[in-house]
């Protein structure tokens, strides 16, 4: 602990700026008391000097000295002199003196050390003084600084309520405008809905009107072709076999045969209403003419000189009649349908879409019931197909790459990536362990399922729109109007095949003797691929090939006759 004249850190005050008053005011104490026992010590050494002068008197009162006295020494080196034993008193103020002396000269020296340890002490507390001043300037300019982000902080705080305020009054009246907004709007789907009804009653009652019709005109066509057909069965023909007959020049047709003949080709040409009358008029009319043709062959007993070649007969339909309504609808995506396939046994519909998903339907007594939704699609979905077992589906899509499903399973089994560009189609091989996909890049690949890896990359020279597989046989259609066949155990093309439109849908029969071809020159073309020659080309008025994915298929399960497009 400290002593009475010294102070230390616990004695400092706890605030800095009062250290320096503190250490004065210490200073100051210390020199009172230092001050008060310098005065006891010059009282003291005055009072000893008073009895030096005293024992001086009585000194030189006493009787000569004796010869054996030591000698005097200088002034201000002279030692005290022996009190002889008869003075005892002169004794006693000499000890006393010589002890008062003793104590000052220790009094002294304590004095003189604590005055040197309080200088030092002073500069150390002096220095940690300076220390403390320059840790309180950075203290009071850091200070300063945080006031001024403080501040800054509290402008941003008051800008930021500014503008949530303005925003908060802009978002009420954007949502007050937004309710009327929706106000008008439900007004305007209500109006719309009654102009909708409207139109469709009108439209049913031109419908019924021009049925009517229709079947006026039907029953006066049908009539006079019955009587042509009755002077037909009058009149004997006679055909030989080495001179052919003169060209007996037609009679020109008459006005009313002209009148009734354009108003058959409008009726033709303006869309179906009725699906019950125009089935009965192709029905009556391939039927007039298919006994004209029996009854020529019988009368004239006709003989070709050269063998024809026989094909099998392709059922053929003139003229396609759209349903009357649909059987079964459904809500099954949320975007566009890009893809539809049936399985083999035309009991699970697969129907996918650009919103990336693909849903099974069930096909139960003509309606559809869902089934499965698949997730996880990286793209537009673009083609479909099932395996022949029913129990894997592949599914082409833009996102550059093909994937297997298991039926049943919501996570595709395997991805087939490689290509650099949209796949536009994907299709299984006679088994499920191999596939083909076609692309926007200009390739056809082969795919071995059991490793997921490409086994073939054919170059197929323009962008591929749709690709089917026979036994070792690959057939894709593309933009540049080519069909191209491939054999897989040749690195080469084999056969090219060209239309007069780009290639949009290619479809094999299930007999794998006749392919079927969409192209945007807007006609439907048979192949036969035993001799690699286009067949027969259907068109029909009103059939348009409208886009690049059009498709048109052989109905399954039935013998190959067309089942449309879409």
């Amino acid at each position: 602990m400290p002593g009475p004249g010294t102070f230390g850190p616990s004695s400092l005050p706890a605030s800095p700026r009062c250290w320096k008053l503190h250490i004065v005011r210490q200073l100051q104490q210390r020199d009172r008391r230092q001050k008060t026992m310098f005065l006891d010590l010059v009282e003291a050494y005055h009072r000893l000097l008073e009895k030096s002068d005293l024992l001086a008197h009585f000194t030189e009162k006493l009787p000569p000295e004796l010869p054996n006295d030591p000698v005097h020494l200088p002034s201000g080196e002279e030692e005290a002199r022996p009190v002889p034993d008869s003075c005892p008193s002169a004794r006693g103020l000499q000890e006393e003196m010589g002890g008062g002396l003793a104590r000052s000269s220790w009094s002294c020296g304590e004095m003189a050390y604590q005055v040197v340890e309080k200088n030092r002490a002073l500069s150390a507390q002096d220095g940690l003084l300076e220390e403390q001043r320059g840790r309180l300037a950075a203290l009071e300019a850091r200070a300063r600084e945080l006031e001024e982000m403080r501040q800054w902080l509290a402008q941003r705080v008051a800008g930021q309520q500014d503008r949530i305020t303005e925003g908060k009054e802009a978002y009420d009246t954007l949502r007050a405008h937004a309710s009327h907004q929706q106000g008008a709007l439900r007004q305007l789907e209500e109006e719309g809905r009654e102009l909708v009804e409207r139109l469709v009653r009108v439209k049913m009652q031109a419908a019924e009107d021009q049925n009517y019709r229709n079947e006026r005109i039907d029953r006066v066509k049908q009539a006079r072709l019955s009587k042509e057909l009755k002077k037909a069965v009058k009149k004997t023909v006679n055909i030989t076999e080495t001179i052919d007959p003169p060209a007996i020049p037609e009679p020109p047709p008459r006005k009313q045969d002209l009148l009734e003949v354009e108003a058959c080709e409008k009726r033709w040409k303006r869309p179906f209403r009725s699906a019950s009358a125009t089935s009965m008029t192709l029905t009556r009319c391939m039927d007039v003419m298919k006994g004209l043709l029996d009854f020529r062959k019988r009368r004239g007993h006709s003989v070709s000189g050269l063998p024809e070649a026989r094909y099998p007969s392709i059922p053929v339909r003139g003229v396609s009649c759209l349903p009357a309504r649909a059987q079964d609808v459904q809500e099954a995506h949320h975007s566009e349908v890009n893809a539809v396939c049936f399985s083999s046994n035309s009991s699970l519909l697969a129907t996918g879409g650009a919103d990336r998903l693909i849903h099974l339907w069930n096909v139960v007594g003509g309606l559809l019931e869902a089934d499965q939704t698949l997730e996880g699609a990286g793209g537009s979905v673009t083609s479909l197909e099932f395996e022949p077992s029913g129990c894997f589906l592949l599914a082409a899509t833009y996102n550059k790459a093909a994937q297997l499903w298991k039926v049943g399973e919501s996570q595709s089994k395997e991805t087939l990536s490689g290509h650099t560009d949209k796949v536009t189609a994907a299709k299984f091989k006679l088994t499920r362990q191999q596939a083909v996909t076609g692309s926007r890049d200009r390739t056809v690949k082969e795919w071995d399922l059991n490793k997921a890896s490409c086994s073939r990359t054919i170059d197929g020279l323009s962008y591929c729109n749709d690709v089917v597989c026979g036994d070792h046989l690959i057939i894709s259609g593309h933009n540049d109007q080519k069909i191209r066949f491939w054999d897989s155990r040749v690195p080469r093309c084999i056969q090219v095949i060209p239309v007069e439109g780009k290639v949009t849908s290619l479809s094999i029969s299930s007999d794998q003797l006749h392919l079927l071809s969409c192209s945007r020159d807007d006609t439907l073309k048979v192949i036969d691929l035993r001799a690699n020659n286009i067949r027969q080309v259907f068109r029909a008025d009103g059939f348009k090939c409208g886009s690049d994915w059009t498709k048109a298929v052989f109905r399954p399960l039935l013998p190959p006759s067309l089942s449309g497009s879409r």
